[in-house]
Order: structure tokens, then sequence, then C-alpha cells
């Protein structure tokens, strides 16, 4: 896709492996300790998925087409973008009131 969008968009290794949800992972661990094996099964199913989702990324990318990508590419954009000011919004809120 020479011809398209200039911008390199990795959302799947940070929203799996990122610092935010090894953030949320230990806060979800110092919260309730006492369920770190449920944590610890989510965090490596999720790994897992991302795993094989990008294992059979070229046949994903075959059977959904370009257009379905963009789509789809547009669509994470505007989630991100939609959790970035809510999260700025919400540290403006915590600033404002202690």
């Amino acid at each position: 896709m020479l011809g398209g969008e200039p911008f390199i968009v990795p959302l799947a290794i940070p929203s799996v492996a990122g610092p935010s949800a090894m953030a949320t992972v230990l806060l979800l661990m110092a919260r309730d300790p006492a369920r770190w094996p449920e944590w610890l099964a989510a965090l490596t199913g999720a790994c897992l998925l991302s795993g094989v989702i990008l294992f059979f990324s070229s046949g994903l990318i075959r059977l959904l087409g370009e257009r379905v990508l963009v789509a789809t590419e547009r669509l994470m954009g505007m989630i991100l973008t939609t959790v970035a000011v809510e999260m700025f919004f919400s540290a403006l809120r915590m600033i404002d009131h202690p």
C-alpha cells in the first residue's frame, strides 16, 4: 500500500504488552493479590490470542481485504484518540479536585 496512509499505527503490541497493560495488571494484583492465578490466566490468554492473530495475519489480510483493514485501522485510531482524550480530561479533573 504505497499510496496509502503515511502513518505507522502499532496498536497490537502496545495494547497487549505495553506500559499501560503492565500497569493495569500490577494495579489489579496489588488490589486483590489472592486472585493472581486469574490475572495470570487472563494475561496469558490475551498474549496467546495476539500471537495466533499475528501468526495468521497473512491469511486474514487476504480474507478481509484492504478496504476492511483500512476501515479497521481508522476505527482503532478513533478509539485510541477517544481513550487518550478521556484520560487527559480525567487527569485535569484530578488536578482541579484533589
